[in-house]
């Protein structure tokens, strides 16, 4: 299938490594021209290797921390310094684990300024060059605990949730002007957060690692941890000309984890 990309810009944030990388991968296998991001000079120059090896097309790179003061601004401004952004990719990294009951307030307002500010911000400043183009995509990745609680991530489950709500209200705002936005919900992709993830529920239970990974494995369907590049291609569906009538959506992408419909 054409996806109709080839041409079309994408940036893509906290890219470095993990589904931004594999995202970033995908979009420029089908011909997108990609600007990744990360706080990892060295991580983002891998990644750049990777994609330019695989596409002959080397991504531009923006080095930031997206929870530092005026980080917003400052990537958008020098993404749009390669040319108009037709696909942003909204992606962040996830919070410590630990119960509910023990977050303060400042770790509260912490990670709202790492996980949420910058995507509400950086959208904001992307959206008058899809408006004035009549076309754009804005797709967000989140967790499946926006859909079901994930036992010991409080702080994910409520904050990502926060972000549904501003997908959902964004959505119909754009709509008529070819602008779709969507959530892409992974369930257990096997990435570093994931790994990260199983250690601390290992440490909490007392478990090995290895019994927690079997344990998690068998409650989802497909009886494994999805892969990077599965979780991928569903965002590169999502941001492509044909799905230009799917929009205000979650789209689980979990092997059937959460079972509710």
């Amino acid at each position: 299938m054409d996806l109709g990309l080839s041409g079309r810009r994408a940036l893509v944030l906290a890219s470095s490594q993990g589904l931004g990388a594999a995202i970033a991968l995908r979009l420029a296998s089908e011909g997108a021209q990609v600007v990744i991001t990360g706080r990892s000079e060295e991580r983002l120059t891998t990644t750049a290797s990777t994609i330019a090896a695989a596409t002959g097309t080397a991504p531009a790179m923006i080095v930031a921390d997206l929870g530092a003061p005026g980080a917003a601004a400052r990537i958008v401004d020098a993404a749009l310094s390669t040319g108009p952004i037709d696909v942003l990719v909204n992606n962040t990294g996830g919070p410590p684990p630990g119960p509910a009951a023990t977050v303060t307030e400042d770790v509260w307002l912490r990670e709202f300024n790492q996980m949420v500010a910058p995507v509400f911000e950086i959208t904001r400043r992307v959206l008058p060059g899809m408006r004035e183009r009549k076309w754009g995509r804005v797709l967000t990745v989140t967790s499946t605990g926006v859909v079901q609680p994930i036992p010991n991530l409080p702080i994910s489950n409520a904050l990502r949730a926060s972000v549904v709500g501003w997908s959902k209200s964004l959505s119909s705002e754009v709509a008529a002007e070819g602008i779709t936005v969507n959530i892409v919900a992974p369930g257990r992709i096997a990435t570093s957060r994931v790994e990260q993830i199983d250690a601390a529920n290992a440490a909490k239970s007392g478990k090995s690692i290895d019994t927690v990974r079997a344990e998690s494995a068998a409650t989802i369907p497909t009886g494994r941890y999805g892969k990077a590049h599965e979780f991928a291609a569903v965002v590169a569906f999502l941001a492509s000309v044909p799905a230009s009538y799917v929009t205000g959506t979650i789209m689980r992408v979990d092997g059937g984890l959460i079972r509710s419909i």
